[in-house]
């Protein structure tokens, strides 16, 4: 009696190796997406300056230079991060009102190394570059669920008096690691299979138990 091969094993087994290869593909297949967006984010930065928020939205203007009219903030906040000269501190963002049916506005206005710096700002005019707002998103529901898009804020070119320099587009803060990823897939299904296939020739050469 000779031992066959296992037939659900094997299924199990050359199913999960697919998955991964897919997984690789797909992973190459966003490399080349998050190519074509780092190729428009490095052209936005030679544009002419547009209105936002009214007309930016979208993932599309990243790095753009834009104007905006902030008639008032209504809220304040801060988020840790590097100035212009790469000093780490504390991001000074506004939410401002633009308008009784406007969408609002968020603006970085610089940073200072005082967490208790009180802003002294009732608004005006801003002008500066578009880039991602924080997000306090959970990275596990960001995976598991549908994220809403992310929110564009205008990093000005001119601090608030006290306040350290925003630092100048950087097109690093965009990663495109989706090649690594798909090395890794591409090894695991390789690896998966070697051992499988290891541990079947075992299995066929010591033959049935007694």
């Amino acid at each position: 009696m000779t031992r066959r091969v296992p037939v659900v094993s094997t299924l199990l087994v050359l199913l999960a190796v697919a998955a991964m290869v897919w997984l690789g593909v797909w992973q190459l297949q966003r490399m080349h997406w998050k190519e074509g967006l780092l190729a428009l984010y490095s052209k936005n930065e030679q544009l002419p300056p547009i209105a936002f928020p009214a007309i930016a939205a979208g993932d599309d203007f990243l790095f753009r230079h834009a104007t905006a009219m902030c008639l008032r903030p209504v809220s304040w906040s801060s988020e840790g991060g590097r100035s212009a000269t790469g000093e780490v501190g504390w991001r000074h963002i506004a939410r401002c009102v633009t308008g009784a049916e406007g969408p609002g506005l968020t603006v970085q206005l610089g940073l200072s190394k005082d967490t208790q710096w009180k802003p002294a700002w009732g608004g005006g005019a801003i002008s500066g570059y578009i880039d991602y707002a924080p997000s306090h998103t959970p990275l596990i529901a960001s995976i598991f669920a549908k994220a809403p898009p992310r929110q564009l804020m205008l990093v000005a070119d001119q601090p608030l008096p006290g306040l350290m320099p925003n630092p100048e587009p950087d097109l690093a803060s965009v990663p495109n690691n989706h090649f690594a990823y798909a090395i890794q897939w591409f090894l695991f299904a390789g690896v998966a299979l070697l051992i499988y296939g290891l541990a079947l020739r075992k299995r066929l050469r010591d033959g049935p138990k007694a």
